[in-house]
């Protein structure tokens, strides 16, 4: 009796991506590959995912790590607003990102007014904003990953002596490294992919915040087989971190 809406589903969520490959321009790929807007968007893309990803490691481990392993008043109400832009949608995490850090923003107008400087329309302001958005899944992976490590062995480095700070970078680092690279990797995929915050709090200018995704959303206008290509590198990479990523978050029979 489910067989046939499960099907149903299934050809729901494969159709579209038939439809990808199926008008993709095979013939003339490699030449739009190489073309320079192309690789523009690409290197840029690359390049603030890959920045974005460093700054939610270096901000969201230490996040779990509270979450997992401190108990505080309003831990509830912290990891609920951790998990906001995962339901929040992009434009409004934009638009949200624009008031904070704008020349205007609560936290933008000091910096913009004092030594000139403002954060939206820029490099990196895309980096902030792939940050802002794909954090949080960097933060449940590794939480989770501290919640179901055994604190035996922390505990056990803590009787012979060695610092906080040694137990975690040696001992606790270590025992959850697989939930940090999992989320990592999440997270660079979730960057990658970003559109509306970008568009709204860094713009869409080339070779300066026109990643990917921007460049799909402007090529439909002028030259849909180049936002097929596009479209195709986004989708190769997407299979690729699902792939990798299988064993982890798939429990194969």
């Amino acid at each position: 009796m489910l067989i046939v809406p499960a099907l149903l589903g299934l050809a729901f969520l494969v159709l579209p991506l038939a439809g990808l490959l199926a008008r993709a321009p095979w013939s003339t790929m490699p030449r739009r590959l190489a073309q320079p807007e192309v690789l523009e968007a690409l290197r840029l893309s690359l390049l603030t995912a890959t920045v974005a990803t460093v700054l939610c490691l270096l901000l969201g481990v230490p996040l779990a790590w509270l979450l997992a392993r401190v108990a505080f008043p309003g831990r509830r109400l912290v990891r609920a607003l951790v998990t906001i832009p995962l339901v929040l949608p992009p434009v409004v995490g934009g638009v949200a990102l624009l008031l904070a850090l704008g020349r205007r923003g609560l936290a933008g107008q000091w910096p913009a007014e004092t030594f000139g400087v403002s954060l939206p329309f820029t490099t990196a302001a895309v980096v902030v904003a792939e940050a802002f958005v794909a954090m949080p899944f960097l933060v449940i992976s590794v939480e989770g990953a501290l919640r179901g490590a055994d604190d035996r062995f922390e505990e056990a480095a803590a009787t012979l002596g060695a610092s906080r700070w040694t137990i975690f970078r040696r001992v606790t680092v270590p025992l959850v490294l697989p939930g940090i690279v999992a989320g990592g990797v999440l997270c660079w995929a979730r960057a990658l992919g970003e559109f509306g915050a970008t568009i709204t709090f860094a713009g869409n200018f080339p070779g300066v915040t026109r990643t990917m995704p921007l460049a799909v959303y402007l090529a439909m206008e002028t030259d849909p087989e180049s936002a097929i290509v596009l479209s195709l590198i986004l989708l190769v990479v997407s299979v690729a971190i699902l792939a990798g990523l299988r064993d982890r978050w798939v429990a194969a029979p």
